[in-house]
């Protein structure tokens, strides 16, 4: 039986999606198109076509293809009649069925390889001798070219007097040669990912055939590049553009920044008018318009704006720009307090009954500038110290900054404090009564500051500051009188009248390596420093004193089997530093040695004074259970045998030991306003001293 002309017609029209024409024009009703022949069968073989391309094809009756002769076309539209096919298995059951007598594969020009046409047989489902649906040759071309091996796939269904003919004809990707990023918008200057990376990742499969599905891999190590390093809103976008000499072209969304804006809100979330003026915030943002997110640098910028103590939180919002391509980045702001206002009453030895008065504001007109006044009235001393400071001075590219202070201060120096025969020297009140010498200083000052870095946002290490001050000094009694010498005729102050003025020009510098400011466990800290005086005033002195600080800090893990304490924090600190003075020395400038931020195991100044010193630190320090850590500690000291090159020599007459050493444990306690520190140690002579403190020793 063969077919008619008109019935291989509606077949090959069928198969391509054209109108086909109707069971009656196709040469017989349904029912006879459907009737087997009993003699029919089915030989399916592989062999080589006369092009040398390898098929499958099989005989079989044809009245058996008759019965499923209409197939729909390939496209994903509707049915001819204009209705929506039924998904899954329904449709599938519904649409009508061929019989496959040859599968081949071809492409559009010249030879296909071996390997590529076997991936083409391994990847579709029909084959001869069995019938065929149109969504089963649509998924077949899916699976094809999810091979990744074609760049186009499509069927050419033929009739022939043994069947269906199904050819694939597929077009291969081009062997790849480059892969380049183009950057979205395209305006964007420059781009996250350097040339460099993108070769690293792809290079492996230069020169070989692309397999896309090879390449996705390789795009999702790219887009992975984008989130390790930070960009956590870029992502390679669309499809891959594939050019005929084999480069490949991958648009990157890398998450450019529009606009930078700063919203005040209140804690609830709600937009408030803020205090500060938004170039405050600003300045501390490095990032900025037409830059690439980076999630590292906004966290940085989060620190910066934190940092400054004047906010209770800040988080980042992201909106759309104006350009969709682009992000708007938001800063929501809490404002916290920064004013106080206090008062108070007591009573001193020193001062009598005395009031006191004070006001600070951190944010003062909005500017993050500090204005600070404490006011101390009593029956002997009116004292006070005013300070304003500027941590940024508004325009100024180097974060440059300054402090002015003006002040009437009163203290005991701990030179004329402490030792074995502290209580047989001194001065002798208006009552016959000897009391500690008081060191009256009234002056003031200005101080400049700034990180050495090549911009603001930068850690460059190092600090410098540099400034002068102005202090008149005035040594007196408990009554508030000027008494230049002591009970024993030792001299108190460097002028005779027991009043000395002291011009000193400041110089400072920190290089600050540690891991964590507060409680360092690797890194280190250099500081040094010099005080120049100018011989003027009241004494005329000149004198240079010089100083030097090292900390340096290493992690062990001698804790590590206590898997309990977790996050262990082990170190091991050691600090060393020392200073002289050289020229003239005012007795109140002498070092002092002692006291929790000296030796411990001394009360404060009790080891020494003298005109230079060295003193050396080390500490082990580990957890115990969070917020509790603890501490040992070995501390030694020595006045380096200066204390008599001192005036009146205060440490040799009170009977300083002038060096010595003390060691002990002590606690660590993480509180807000850093870890309170308490300390039990032991010095050399056997007497222990219960010491407190405000963060680390060093």
């Amino acid at each position: 039986m063969r077919l008619s002309a008109a019935a291989a017609t509606v077949l090959s029209s069928t198969l391509l999606g054209l109108p086909s024409a109707s069971w009656a024009q196709a040469g017989g009703t349904e029912a006879e198109a459907s009737k087997p022949n009993s003699q029919g069968g089915a030989l399916c073989r592989s062999a080589l076509s006369p092009a040398n391309e390898r098929s499958k094809f099989c005989t079989t009756n044809p009245s058996q293809r008759w019965a499923q002769l209409e197939l729909p076309s390939l496209d994903n539209g509707d049915s001819p009649n204009g209705q929506s096919e039924q998904d899954g298995e329904q449709q599938q059951s519904q649409q009508r069925q061929v019989l496959v007598a040859e599968v081949a594969v071809k492409r559009p020009k010249g030879e296909l390889s071996p390997e590529l046409r076997d991936a083409v047989y391994e990847a579709a489902s029909v084959e001869p001798g069995r019938t065929a649906t149109r969504s089963q040759l649509q998924e077949d071309i899916n699976a094809i070219f999810a091979t990744g091996w074609f760049s186009n796939v499509r069927v050419e269904p033929e009739d022939t007097p043994l069947g269906v003919r199904i050819t694939f004809v597929v077009e291969p990707n081009p062997t790849l040669s480059d892969v380049q990023v183009q950057s979205l918008p395209a305006e964007t200057e420059g781009r996250a990912v350097p040339p460099e990376v993108v070769d690293g990742i792809f290079e492996p499969l230069y020169g070989q055939r692309l397999n896309l599905s090879q390449l996705q891999k390789r795009i999702d190590k790219l887009n992975q590049w984008y989130k390790d390093n930070g960009y956590s809103l870029a992502q390679v976008v669309g499809s891959p553009q594939v050019s005929e000499d084999g480069t490949v072209t991958l648009r990157v969304a890398e998450g450019v920044v529009e606009d930078i804006n700063v919203q005040f809100v209140n804690d609830k979330g709600e937009s408030v008018e803020g205090e500060t003026r938004k170039f405050i915030v600003k300045r501390e943002v490095e990032l900025s318009s037409g830059d690439v997110f980076n999630r590292q640098m906004a966290q940085q910028d989060l620190r910066r704006v934190f940092g400054l103590g004047i906010f209770k939180d800040v988080r980042l919002a992201f909106d759309p720009g104006d350009n969709p391509q682009k992000v708007d980045v938001t800063l929501n702001v809490v404002e916290d307090r920064t004013g106080s206002l206090g008062a108070g009453a007591g009573i001193s030895s020193s001062t009598g009954f005395f009031g006191t008065a004070s006001y600070r504001e951190q944010n003062l007109g909005g500017n993050n500038q500090t204005l600070g006044a404490q006011l101390q009235v009593g029956t002997r001393e009116i004292l006070f110290d005013v300070s304003f400071s500027d941590p940024w001075i508004a325009g100024n590219p180097n974060r440059l900054g300054y402090r002015v202070n003006a002040f009437r201060q009163q203290s005991i120096s701990l030179v004329f404090e402490e030792g074995p025969d502290e209580s047989n020297v001194g001065v002798v009140d208006e009552d016959g009564i000897i009391v500690d010498p008081r060191v009256i200083r009234t002056g003031g000052g200005v101080t400049f500051s700034r990180p050495i870095a090549p911009d603001p946002y930068t850690d460059g290490k190092w600090d410098v500051s540099a400034g002068f001050e102005y202090q008149r000094v005035a040594i007196k009694d408990g009554d508030s009188n000027v008494t230049p010498f002591d009970n024993q005729g030792n001299q108190l102050a460097f002028s005779q009248d027991g009043t000395d003025d002291l011009f000193m020009l400041e110089l400072r510098a920190t290089r600050d390596l540690r891991n964590n400011p507060q409680q360092p466990t690797d890194g280190s800290r250099l500081s040094l420093s010099m005080d120049q005086s100018v011989p003027i005033g009241s004494g005329s002195i000149l004198m240079n004193r010089l100083r030097a600080s090292y900390s340096y800090f290493t992690p062990v893990e001698w804790l590590g089997s206590l898997d309990f304490l977790g996050d262990k924090g082990e170190a091991l600190a050691f600090n060393v530093q020392g200073g002289t003075v050289l020229g003239d020395l005012p007795p109140y400038e002498a070092f002092v040695l002692g006291g929790s931020d000296s030796v411990r195991g001394y009360d404060r100044g009790e080891l020494g004074s003298g005109r230079s010193f060295f003193q050396a630190t080390a500490e082990y320090r580990f957890p115990i259970v969070d917020p509790v850590s603890g501490a040992l500690f070995f501390d030694y000291g020595t006045d380096l045998g200066s204390a008599d090159s001192v005036i009146g020599n205060p440490a040799g007459v009170r009977g300083k030991p002038g060096s010595g050493f003390g060691y002990g444990a002590g606690v660590r306690v993480k509180t807000p306003v850093g870890p309170v520190r308490i300390d039990f140690g032991i010095n050399d002579e056997g007497d222990n001293q219960i010491h407190f403190g405000i963060g680390e020793r060093f």
